[in-house]
Order: structure tokens, then C-alpha cells, then sequence
């Protein structure tokens, strides 16, 4: 008989022999199951109370247990073969098994579950990594970018089976994620020519969100474009209020010309959230557009971009 076997057997016998009493105690409960071990009883009443199949009772020394549904038959079987099989991925087939599945379909084909189940790896008494798995799906489904943002406790409250070693990978698989895409995303826009102010307008929400959304001060930068428009850098040339003494074509031109740039794009963001350009900004526009002209690096546009969306002054003019 194999281990799970031998488990399963104490764990019916233990239910066989306390089910019929409705409240004993600890001790009662150890004298009734005198063939198994006091530790093996202890341990399963403490897993009972926690899935609230047990309701337990301190007075004075004594520690009493009742059923919490004294008067419906305990039907243990299901509980049982939790606590044996639960935390063991393998005790599924293996095409349900969330790695296997992957390996055979890619990680595309499985939910969001199964990828969590991978993450956690292993479970704990009574929480195989597939429940965990699910439970923190179904937490998140609302909003799956919160998972990024949610602490090791609080996810340890969802599932016992998030350990310190399974919150790390799961943290780590998001990161790592996040800077794929990220790397997929900048391929893409190396590849993308800039165009028309609305193919400008794109790369800069793209590029410039965090200074959009967040911004405290206002802050200029170029994109450096390509002979075939297509994005080779952006610089950050000052921080500050715009305007034209400020932004002195010097600055602005001197890393276009190390990237040796054909046009530029201005760029720089409105904290207020507006992003409807002030005179200033036209001054400043028409003044770099005049000194690319001498330099022969074109200024392709000049984006505002705000909280609140990003305007073209090309074609706010």
C-alpha cells in the first residue's frame, strides 16, 4: 500500500470513528482514534477548523470541537481525496496538467489560471497550484493589472499556496512580461515610419505616456527621425516652463545632428492635463522649424502631449 493509500485509510477511519459524535474534545477525540497518532489527529482537526468544517471552542484548558453542521451526515470523501490528491499537480491526467498543456498547445492556448498554477509550481496541504491558480483568477478578472500592484500577504490570504518562492516568480514572470512586450512594442516602432501628424501623435502617447500621465513639470524633447522617417532616438533637451529662450536651437539640434537626423519631432508636455498649445509653444515652433531650415534637418511636427490627449500644432496653427 502506497503512502496516498495509507493516508486516505487514516483519515476515513478518523471521520468513521468522530463523524456520529457531534462536539468532543481534542483529548476525546485522540482516546477515540487511539490507532493513529496524537500529532496525525491534531493535525487534521487544525485542517478541519481552517476550511470551517469544524467549529472549535476554547474554555479555560479545554479545547472543544463541534461539526459545524451537526445534524447533516459529514460526507468526507470529497475532503479527503483533497487532502490526498490536492496538492499534487501529477494526480491530474496529464493532458489537463497546466505545464504538459503548454508544452503541447503553447502558453497562448492556456487561461489565465493555468498560467498562475505554472507560476505557484507546487501547492501546500489542501491547495494543490491549480486551485491557487484559480482562485487568483477569479480575484483578478475584473482587472488582471492589479496582480502587479498586490502585495505577498495580500495574495497569501487568497491562496496558502502563494509562498515567498511562488509571489517571486509570479512577480518576476509579470516584470518580464511587461519588458517583452515592451521590446516588441519598440521593434515595432522602428520598423513604423512617422508619416502624418497622426502617426506622430501615436508615437509620442506611446512614447511619452509616463510624461503625460505624470509629468509634475514640463519637459522638451526631440525624436530624431531617419532619411526614411523612421525613429532613431529621443533626447530630453530641458525642463522647465517653455519658452524660446529656453529652447535654443543649439541644444535642440546638436543631438540631432550626432544621429545625424534628416527631421526631428518636438515634443513636450502640459501638466495641467490641457494640452492646447499656448503662444509660446507656436513661438517656439517657429523658431526651431527657421533654424532647421539653415541646419537642413526638418521639424516634422511639435506634439503637445497632456493627460487629457496630445495635440499637433502643425495642425493647431
Amino acid at each position: 500500500m502506497g503512502a496516498a493509500d495509507k493516508r486516505r485509510q487514516k483519515l476515513e477511519q478518523l471521520f468513521k470513528t468522530l463523524a456520529p459524535i457531534s462536539a468532543f474534545s481534542k483529548q476525546q477525540a485522540r482516546e477515540c482514534c487511539s490507532e493513529l497518532t496524537a500529532g496525525f489527529v491534531s493535525s487534521t482537526l487544525k485542517d478541519l477548523v481552517r476550511e470551517g468544517i469544524l467549529d472549535r471552542y476554547q474554555s479555560d484548558d479545554r479545547e472543544t470541537y463541534a461539526w459545524r453542521n451537526a445534524q447533516v451526515r459529514v460526507d468526507p470523501s470529497h475532503w479527503i481525496e483533497r487532502q490526498i490528491c490536492g496538492s499534487q499537480v501529477t494526480a491530474q491526467p496529464e493532458h489537463e496538467r497546466p505545464r504538459e498543456r503548454l508544452l503541447a498547445v503553447g502558453a497562448e492556448g492556456l487561461g489565465d489560471a493555468d498560467l498562475l498554477a505554472i507560476l505557484i509550481r507546487v501547492g501546500v496541504k489542501g491547495e494543490s497550484a491549480v486551485e491557487a491558480g484559480r482562485r487568483l483568477s477569479r480575484a483578478f478578472s475584473e482587472n488582471l493589472a492589479e496582480l502587479r500592484l498586490t502585495s505577498k500577504d495580500d495574495l497569501r490570504n487568497l491562496s496558502p499556496a502563494v509562498t515567498v518562492t511562488s509571489y517571486a516568480a509570479i512577480m518576476a514572470g509579470i516584470e518580464l512580461g511587461r519588458r517583452v512586450a515592451d521590446s516588441e512594442k519598440r521593434q515595432r516602432r522602428e520598423r513604423t515610419p512617422i508619416t502624418s501628424t497622426g502617426a506622430a501623435i501615436e508615437f509620442c502617447d506611446d512614447v511619452f505616456s509616463n510624461l503625460a500621465l505624470s509629468g509634475v513639470q514640463e519637459e522638451f524633447h526631440i525624436v530624431t527621425l531617419s532619411t526614411k522617417h523612421l525613429p532613431i532616438n529621443t533626447h530630453l533637451i530641458t525642463r522647465g516652463t517653455l519658452d524660446a529662450s529656453l529652447v535654443h536651437p543649439r541644444e535642440v539640434f546638436r543631438p540631432a545632428i550626432r544621429d545625424s537626423a534628416s527631421a526631428v519631432i518636438l515634443v513636450h508636455n502640459h501638466p495641467s492635463g490641457d494640452s492646447t498649445p499656448s503662444r509660446e509653444d507656436h513661438q517656439v515652433t517657429h523658431r526651431l522649424t527657421e533654424a532647421g531650415k539653415l541646419l537642413g534637418i526638418s521639424v516634422l511636427d511639435h506634439i503637445v502631449v497632456a493627460s487629457e490627449g496630445s495635440i499637433s500644432i502643425r495642425e493647431s496653427s
